[in-house]
């Protein structure tokens, strides 16, 4: 009842308002979740981990998926078709390791460009080679000698890069609960795959510099933190979970220092590496899915979103009463991401960039997806909300263009506006496509 009260109230509402001139639209992929092609490149952390019985939830692999690889000239069509200014996808690091993988996405940035659609590349988003490990400190400096080859490749046609995509899930659940590549259960013992990533970012940053690019961001997770009650030991439980999920990964990149207690937990020369990872970024990527409740720790198992969080953890989640949820489970709380980003602007002041929205989306079953328009509808007013209250917001993708393999849940959830037959890889657009290239048609004169 509450979702249809919510596709109703939708279908009641005046067009979306206008944006600023030149606001980039777009919609996002990863290379893993869709190109398939495995025998075509090297070996990945997330091959190894989905060959393990019980990794995934229906014991799929990536190793069609959408088969973009092949099917990359009409994914492209798809993207003009849909009106969009910008697709941000990412490119595989073992891909790029194996012989002419890079020829992939040179052919596919001269895709795009032909197309009249920006390509946006992410350059790690978990695909990690399986020749090497985020606890280890020299991974960072093989990320940026990564970068520097894949910018002096693509760097003529490529104008706005992203290096990272949430490192502070790959970390949690890669790392510290074990429910995602590389299938670690570190628990705290996991925070140096946090400092590693955010100086491999750092140092990326510095290569794509010398490449000679100029509009560079990371794509980091981020939502609010609301406390279970007004007790003292929720509010402390709360405090710490949006430590370890947003503040551990923003402040440093944009204050230059760790929250107070985490940088001694750290290893190597912390102070120096702080001065690589707070290099100046042109812009600050957000996604963006929901708000976590949070509390005092209940000494039990809890299953949230599909992932186990242990009972040893000094905090508990907690569900959202009284909102729409997706398929997923997930719940949909628009208004929370304009406190996201007017809390972000108090909190960062000047040092906060502008922000691009690098991902928002939901999953939902059918073609006939009145959830999923219900669902962009309501934040796509919440982000205009924000930029009403003065946040400098230049962007916004949707995630995602195809439904896909998602990760731990293999198949089971679709996120995309374009329906994925796996068996067949035909492609049919969803009604939330139509919705979307409609409503981007309405936002063209104000792009520029």
């Amino acid at each position: 009842m509450i979702r249809r009260m919510a596709i109703e109230e939708c279908g009641a509402q005046s067009p979306i308002p206008r944006f600023p001139a030149g606001f980039l639209w777009g919609v996002s992929t990863s290379a893993h979740q869709i190109e398939g092609a495995v025998d075509e490149r090297e070996r990945s952390v997330w091959d190894a981990f989905t060959a393990e019985p019980g990794t995934v939830k229906d014991g799929s692999t990536a190793e069609v998926a959408c088969d973009h690889y092949h099917r990359y000239r009409e994914d492209v069509a798809l993207l003009a078709g849909l009106g969009v200014g910008a697709y941000r996808f990412s490119i595989s690091w073992p891909r790029v390791n194996s012989p002419k993988g890079l020829d992939f996405y040179d052919r596919l940035v001269d895709e795009l460009c032909a197309a009249g659609v920006r390509p946006v590349p992410t350059l790690f988003h978990w695909d990690l080679p399986l020749t090497l490990d985020w606890l280890e400190r020299d991974t960072a400096a093989r990320f940026a000698e990564y970068v520097s080859v894949v910018a002096e490749r693509l760097g003529d046609r490529v104008q706005k890069w992203i290096t990272l995509n949430e490192p502070a899930e790959h970390t949690l659940l890669g790392h510290a609960l074990g429910t995602h590549a590389p299938g670690k259960r570190l628990l705290f013992d996991a925070l140096p795959v946090a400092h590693h990533q955010l100086l491999g970012h750092g140092l990326a940053v510095r290569a794509l510099r010398a490449a000679g690019a100029t509009d560079i961001g990371i794509a980091n997770s981020h939502g609010p933190t609301w406390p279970a009650s007004r007790e003292q030991a929720d509010l402390e439980a709360a405090d710490f979970y949006d430590l370890l999920l947003n503040r551990l990964f923003a402040d440093p990149l944009l204050l230059g220092r760790y929250p107070d207690g985490i940088g001694e937990l750290m290893p190597g020369d912390v102070e120096s590496d702080l001065k690589v990872i707070a290099e100046p970024i042109d812009f600050y990527g957000v996604n963006y899915y929901a708000p976590t409740r949070v509390g005092a720790p209940q000494g039990t198992e809890i299953d949230f979103g599909g992932v186990t969080m242990p009972a040893e953890l000094p905090f508990s989640v907690r569900e959202i009463e009284g909102v729409p949820t997706t398929d997923f489970g997930w719940p949909v709380v628009p208004e929370g991401l304009t406190e996201l980003l007017t809390g972000f602007r108090a909190r960062y002041g000047d040092r906060l960039p502008p922000v691009v929205i690098t991902e928002n989306g939901c999953s939902y079953e059918g073609v006939d997806d009145q959830e999923r328009i219900a669902y962009l509808d309501g934040h796509i007013r919440a982000l205009h909300r924000a930029v009403e209250a003065g946040v400098d917001v230049r962007g916004y993708f949707v995630w995602s263009l195809l439904d896909n393999f998602e990760w731990a849940e293999g198949y089971a959830r679709r996120f995309g506006l374009v329906h994925v037959d796996y068996a067949t890889q035909e492609r049919t657009p969803k009604a939330s496509y139509g919705w979307l290239r409609d409503v981007l048609r309405a936002q063209v004169p104000a792009r520029g």
